[in-house]
């Protein structure tokens, strides 16, 4: 059996680069380590849709990348799932104090579902947590272990 390493990046489409670098940016302080376009026929059989055309970036965040990918052909439809629809991951983020973080974002615009909560009993106990949402309404989470 082949012994994985670890995570190297989480892709995430988006409406537009721009405006997701941009939130990104203005919200954590990251810059993407580069932008660039893709197309060709390895890139359509590797997504599986004929034309397919998209730029895309990567923002460094700890030990993973996360990936911002613009279709520019096929354009896809919004995103519409639920937390509990098959497909429908989302992307946490650890803090180290959640209070300051929450407070933050919140002072930038960003509405959260719930403010940060501890978690009760279990495995878990003491983390704290709380869920947002980016501008193509991607789930967000921010997390805090326990101390």
């Amino acid at each position: 059996m082949t012994a994985l390493k670890g995570v190297h990046h989480v892709g995430v489409p988006v409406r537009s680069i721009e405006r997701s670098l941009a939130w990104y940016r203005d919200l954590f302080g990251l810059e993407p380590d580069f932008v660039a376009l893709a197309e060709g026929p390895d890139l359509e059989r590797t997504v599986q849709l004929d034309g397919a055309r998209l730029r895309f970036a990567f923002l460094h965040l700890g030990g993973c990348q996360l990936e911002l990918l613009e279709y520019e052909q096929p354009i896809g439809e919004d995103f519409r799932l639920r937390n509990c629809d098959v497909g429908a991951v989302h992307i946490c983020f650890e803090v180290d104090d959640i209070d300051r973080v929450y407070d933050e974002l919140r002072a930038k615009g960003v509405e959260f579902s719930i403010e940060p909560a501890r978690v009760q009993g279990g495995v878990l106990e003491g983390h704290r947590y709380c869920y947002f949402r980016d501008p193509d309404g991607i789930q967000l989470e921010l997390w805090q272990r326990a101390s």
